[in-house]
C-alpha cells in the first residue's frame, strides 16, 4: 500500500501539548477578563449562508475575497465565517427580545484563505466582544481599557492607536475626493504605515483623483500637527462628518485621560482599518516592542450593520473588539513569555515499584482539588525526573517499598532542588 504523504492543509498547524497549554492559557485569562467586564458567553454556526456574510454590512471585498465557499447536498451557497461580527449581528437581527445594553463575547475559530505571514493563518482563533445598545464613547473606553486590563495580566506591553471614520471622511470630503472613492481612498491611506507615503500618493493617483486633491491629502499626510485635535478645528467648522467624529474623538480622549490610560492609547489620524463596516470610532493594538508589526486586536464602531441586515437601515449602536489568539501566542512564544512552570499539573508521582500505592495516592491528591500525573510506563527515577524537568513540572513525588512501609512519600521541587518528607497512611 502507498504510503500517504501526510502534511497539514497550508495556512492550519497543529499544536502539540506544550504549545496549546499556553494557548489555552491565553484563551482563560482573555475569557476571565471578559466575564470578569459583564459579558455573556456565546456560540455561533461556523456554517453559514454566503448571502449573509456577503451582504455590503459584512467584511467588504477584500475579505470576501479570501472567504471560503461551498454547497451543500440542497445545493445552497454556505461560506466558512471570516470573522465572529456578522454572524453576532445576525443574532441580534433574529432576537429583538434581547435586553439593551447586549454585552456578549464569543471565542472561535474563522477561516480566511488569504497571505499567510507571522501569527497569520488561514484557519485561527479569534476573541471578540461586542456591545450593543450604548451610543456613549464611554463603551469604546471600556473595551479598550478591558483590552489593556487583558494583555496586563498576560505580562504582554501593548499600545493601542485610535482615529474616527467620521473625521477622516469629512476630510477626505473637504479635499473634494468624490463620494463613490472615498472608501477605496480610506483603504489606501491605511496603508501608510506600511508602504510609505510615496506608494500611497502613487496608489491615490491611480484613483483618478484631482490634483488639488492629491495634494490637500498629501499635506494632511505631511503636516507636523496633524496628531494633534486642534489640527482638525478648521476642517470640522467646514464638514458636519468631520465635526462629529472630531466630537466622539474628544468625548473618547475624556474617558481615557479620567482611567489614567491615555498613555496607552494614542490617536493616529491616519488609522483606517480596512473593513467598510465600520462608522465611528476604529482601533487596533500593537504590541509596544513590535516584535510583530501587524496588529494583534482591533475593533471599532459598526452602528449600521444591525440595522441593515433586518433590512429597516435603523441605527444600532454597536462596538466591538477583537483579539487574535494565535497572533497573541506568537508574540509570547517570540518575547519568551511562554510559562515557566507548568501549571496543569500540580504533582508528578513515581511509582518505584508501587504502582497501586502511587494509584491511592493520586486518588488522594485529587480528591483534594490537585492536579495529578502518575507515571505509568515504569520509567526509571532518572528517566522520569528527566521527564518532569522537560514538561516544567515542578513538584515531584517519589514513592517506594520504603516510603510505604514507613507510610511516607517524598517531595522533591524541581526547581529548587528541596526535597523532603510527608505522611500519608498506605495501610
Amino acid at each position: 500500500m502507498k504510503k500517504m504523504d501526510y502534511q497539514n492543509v497550508k495556512g492550519t498547524q497543529d499544536y502539540l501539548p506544550n504549545a496549546e497549554e499556553v494557548r489555552r492559557n491565553i484563551r482563560r485569562t482573555l475569557e476571565d477578563v471578559f466575564i470578569q467586564y459583564g459579558c455573556k458567553p456565546l456560540e455561533t454556526p461556523i456554517l453559514n449562508y454566503t448571502e449573509l456574510l456577503a451582504s455590503k454590512y459584512g467584511g467588504g471585498a477584500e475579505i470576501l475575497e479570501e472567504m471560503y465557499t461551498l454547497t451543500d447536498r440542497g445545493e445552497r451557497d454556505l461560506a466558512l465565517r471570516y470573522d465572529l461580527t456578522i454572524p453576532f449581528a445576525k443574532v441580534v437581527a433574529m432576537n429583538p427580545t434581547l435586553k439593551m445594553p447586549f454585552k456578549r463575547y464569543e471565542i472561535g475559530k474563522v477561516f480566511r484563505d488569504g497571505p499567510i505571514k507571522t501569527g497569520r493563518f488561514r484557519e485561527f482563533t479569534q476573541c471578540d466582544v461586542d456591545i450593543v445598545g450604548v451610543d456613549s464613547q464611554i463603551a469604546e473606553a471600556e473595551l479598550m481599557v478591558m483590552a489593556l486590563d487583558a494583555f496586563r495580566k498576560l505580562d504582554i506591553q501593548v499600545t493601542i492607536q485610535y482615529n474616527n471614520r467620521k473625521l477622516l471622511t469629512g476630510m477626505l470630503e473637504v479635499f473634494g475626493t468624490e463620494s463613490e472613492k472615498i472608501n477605496k481612498v480610506v483603504l489606501i491611506l491605511d496603508k501608510l504605515e506600511k508602504a510609505g507615503l510615496e506608494a500611497v500618493v502613487s496608489e491615490l493617483n491611480d484613483q483618478g483623483l484631482s490634483n488639488s486633491t492629491i495634494t490637500l491629502i498629501k499635506q494632511f499626510l505631511t503636516d507636523d500637527g496633524n496628531s494633534s485635535f486642534s489640527y482638525f478645528e478648521t476642517f470640522a467648522e467646514q464638514n458636519e462628518e468631520a465635526r462629529q467624529g472630531l466630537n466622539e474623538l474628544k468625548e473618547l480622549e475624556s474617558y481615557l485621560e479620567f482611567l489614567s490610560v491615555n498613555n496607552q492609547c494614542v490617536f493616529n489620524p491616519f488609522l483606517a482599518r480596512g473593513l467598510e463596516i465600520y462608522t465611528g470610532t476604529i482601533y487596533e493594538i500593537f504590541l509596544s516592542d513590535q516584535s510583530i508589526k501587524s496588529s494583534i486586536g482591533s475593533g471599532g464602531r459598526y452602528d449600521n450593520a444591525i440595522g441593515g441586515l433586518i433590512g429597516t437601515n435603523e441605527n444600532f449602536s454597536t462596538v466591538g473588539i477583537s483579539f487574535g489568539l494565535d497572533v497573541i501566542y506568537t508574540a509570547m512564544i517570540t518575547s519568551e513569555k511562554e510559562l515557566k512552570e507548568n501549571k496543569n499539573v500540580d504533582y508528578f508521582i513515581v511509582p518505584l515499584g508501587t504502582l497501586k500505592e502511587s494509584l491511592l495516592v493520586a486518588n488522594y491528591l485529587r480528591n483534594k482539588g490537585y492536579k495529578v500525573e502518575l507515571e505509568m510506563s515504569n520509567k526509571k527515577l532518572g528517566k522520569a525526573l528527566d521527564k518532569a524537568n522537560k514538561e516544567k513540572i515542578r513538584r515531584v513525588i517519589i514513592i517506594g517499598e520504603d516510603e510505604v512501609k514507613n507510610n511516607q512519600f517524598k517531595v522533591k521541587d524541581m526547581i529548587s532542588g528541596d526535597e523532603w518528607i510527608e505522611s500519608y497512611q498506605f495501610k
